[in-house]
């Protein structure tokens, strides 16, 4: 890991007191998120095939669950805010559906 802090995948609050290296049980305390998870690592690739950018490792199936994979490397910036276009988008969807 380099000097930038790591922040949660899910809420984005900064983990500052999260001892090194993650172990499978840390979660984030504000929004109590798995850490040593898919989406937190570096391996962490959406064009890849299982999501993952490390060849040999054995395949995950929810990306945002505690795992024991033994490549997990955190990384920052994973957090990504909601669409609100797409929030958006449904409640207007929701405001205007025909009446049943």
């Amino acid at each position: 890991m380099g000097a930038t802090a790591l922040d949660c995948w899910k809420c984005g609050a900064p983990l500052v007191d999260l001892p090194l290296p993650v172990g499978r049980e840390e979660y984030c305390r504000a929004c109590r998120a798995d850490i040593h998870v898919c989406r937190m690592c570096r391996f962490y690739d959406l064009t890849k095939a299982r999501q993952c950018a490390e060849p040999v490792a054995d395949p995950v199936q929810n990306k945002e669950r505690a795992n024991f994979c033994g490549y997990f490397e955190p990384v920052a910036g994973r957090f990504r805010p909601a669409d609100p276009a797409a929030g958006a988008r449904a409640a207007l969807d929701a405001l205007f559906a025909p009446k049943k």
